[in-house]
């Protein structure tokens, strides 16, 4: 085999893991000359799926997250439901307090207005979604984020209980070592999948060691959540060295939610005071510009994982 690709998703509910790893490939190998067919060129790939950890069953609405239609919460990232978190100390409350402010200023009374379209406003407020789409998107990023780095108990299912963080760590590093033999190893993440890459490469000290990393729409430039990331990131410091042998490349669009207060990561993760994380920006369509989907379809991720896979 000509390498291997371990994705790992974002926030909110998603599909089945196998047909959310079909829909990841087949964006990537769609359209003509610019497309990267995985399998054709000899490249495997799997999937870290974590959503199960927190969602009862999967998102039945497979067609939803293809990343077409965006009239349904699990088109845009927040499908299952999600209750907004409950903290679980001091720190958790005035966490999910501070990354809710990034979201928007409005009180909860005032969630139903008509939705701003204005690129300049604030977080969710600037995204033309109706009000009851957006506050199913804040409570999965709010809910998601906050219990895996508080490593909070979830029970999705009668008698399955986990801590979240650490549950969901040891599902990558199984998976990572389960695919050690195929080489150039890169893992492509999205979303709060980045943030889960990046705790596992700089953070657990068996996480294997792989050749290069890909993050997409990352959160990772958030303060509240760098700073739950110490004190093994620091900004002086915080590429993991010891883990990526080779790049890591960093893709966003200005407009998607998820990643647009503080996009570019070069320096907050630099390695002995040197910035040198590759970041690249897109411009996905559409209303949500944090769709998986929609970035993977964009030549310039292409690109970037074929030079990345040495194709």
């Amino acid at each position: 085999m000509a390498g291997h690709v371990t994705f790992i998703h974002g926030i909110a509910n998603k599909p089945a893991a196998e047909d959310l790893l079909e829909i990841w490939r087949h964006a990537l190998g769609e359209g003509g000359s610019e497309a990267l067919r995985l399998g054709t060129q000899g490249v495997s790939s799997s999937l870290v799926y974590w959503a199960d950890v927190l969602y009862a069953a999967p998102d039945p609405d497979v067609a939803a997250h293809e990343g077409v239609d965006e009239r349904t919460p699990g088109a845009v990232d927040g499908g299952g439901e999600p209750p907004l978190p409950t903290p679980v100390s001091a720190e958790s409350r005035a966490f999910i307090e501070s990354l809710r402010a990034r979201l928007t200023d409005l009180p909860d009374e005032m969630l139903d207005q008509e939705p701003s379209a204005d690129p300049a406003a604030k977080g969710l407020e600037r995204v033309p979604l109706p009000w009851f789409i957006k506050k199913r998107i804040m409570a999965a990023f709010l809910r998601d984020v906050h219990h895996y780095l508080f490593n909070v108990e979830s029970r999705p299912r009668p008698n399955e209980v986990y801590l979240v963080q650490d549950e969901i760590r040891r599902r990558f590093v199984a998976r990572l070592k389960a695919t050690e033999g195929g080489r150039p190893h890169v893992v492509v993440s999205h979303s709060m999948g980045t943030v889960i890459a990046y705790d596992c490469l700089k953070r657990v000290a068996d996480c294997p060691q792989i050749d290069a990393l890909v993050t997409i729409g990352s959160p990772l430039g958030i303060d509240e959540i760098q700073d739950k990331l110490q004190p093994e990131w620091t900004r002086d410091d915080g590429f993991p060295r010891e883990k990526i042998a080779g790049g890591w490349v960093n893709v966003f669009d200005r407009l998607d939610v998820v990643c647009g207060l503080d996009p570019k990561l070069a320096n907050d993760y630099e390695r002995g005071a040197k910035e040198l994380i590759d970041d690249i920006e897109v411009t996905n369509d559409g209303a949500w510009r944090h769709s998986a989907t929609k970035y993977y379809r964009q030549p310039t991720v292409r690109g970037a994982l074929r030079r990345l896979l040495g194709l």
